[in-house]
């Protein structure tokens, strides 16, 4: 009879197990999903700040006396 009850024991310890590994693989999916939306949200913010760039893709030469705020 010991022996019947060690192994539901195990038995039950290794459902408890499982089900926290499920319950923890569900949890990482759903950060893997988010982080994947945010990707593509990036991506596409990227792709349309490219669109918004000047053709040649570089800004002319800079004059910093035109970057300095007017109290100067």
């Amino acid at each position: 009879m010991n022996q019947a009850h060690d192994t539901d024991a195990r038995l039950t310890e290794l459902e408890i197990k499982a089900s926290y590994a499920e319950d923890l693989l569900d949890q990482l999916n759903q950060t893997v999903f988010r982080q994947q939306q945010q990707l593509d949200l990036l991506l596409r913010e990227v792709v349309e700040l490219r669109r918004q760039q000047p053709e040649g893709g570089q800004v002319g030469q800079r004059n910093l006396r035109d970057e300095l705020p007017p109290h100067y």
